[in-house]
């Protein structure tokens, strides 16, 4: 089965960079929560709160032009604050946080962050946590690997999370404009 071409790379860090080579089509979705701590950072605590509420007004557009425009006149506010390091961050980082504009908009509250994939995490290091110490990597892949069979086979697995009917017709829309493009 060819997994190339499937939608989203999703992370929190950059250090899963080289599955690109497996997944060449993929984008990148850098999680926007973690993008926002990034740039808090480099901004003062007692300014924070307000640095969150204009960052949070990138994610409130409707396009991706328009996320990308108030990205910069955030950050020009940032520079014009004296945050230019946090203006860099906004500027150095914002396009790989707007992924997800190229989906149906009904799915863009649940792939713009890590959630899905930070919420089966915290549950495979609450079961590591419990046992300490592992004689051997194997022996906590093995229980990482019962955990995700579990899950693989509960309710968790079969609740939807995205509706794949409505990303095929998105998809379908995509090429129908493809080929409009093209004969014209």
């Amino acid at each position: 089965m060819d997994h190339s071409n499937r939608g989203l790379l999703r992370c929190g860090n950059r250090a899963v960079e080289s599955i690109a080579e497996f997944y060449p089509k993929v984008r990148w979705q850098w999680c926007f929560v973690h993008f926002e701590r990034n740039v808090f950072t480099a901004v003062p605590n007692k300014l924070v709160r307000e640095v969150a509420l204009m960052l949070k007004g990138i994610y409130a557009q409707d396009s991706r032009q328009e996320a990308l425009a108030k990205a910069e006149s955030i950050a020009l506010k940032l520079e014009a604050m004296r945050l230019s390091k946090a203006a860099g961050i906004v500027r150095g980082g914002v396009e790989d946080t707007l992924s997800f504009h190229a989906f149906p908009r009904e799915h863009w509250v649940r792939i713009r962050t890590n959630n899905m994939l930070e919420r089966i995490m915290r549950e495979i290091r609450r079961r590591t946590n419990v046992v300490g110490c592992f004689p051997d990597g194997n022996s906590a892949l093995m229980l990482a690997s019962a955990r995700l069979r579990h899950i693989a086979g509960t309710k968790w697995s079969s609740a939807r999370y995205l509706n794949m009917k409505r990303l095929e017709e998105h998809k379908q829309n995509q090429i129908q404009e493809i080929m409009v493009e093209v004969a014209v």
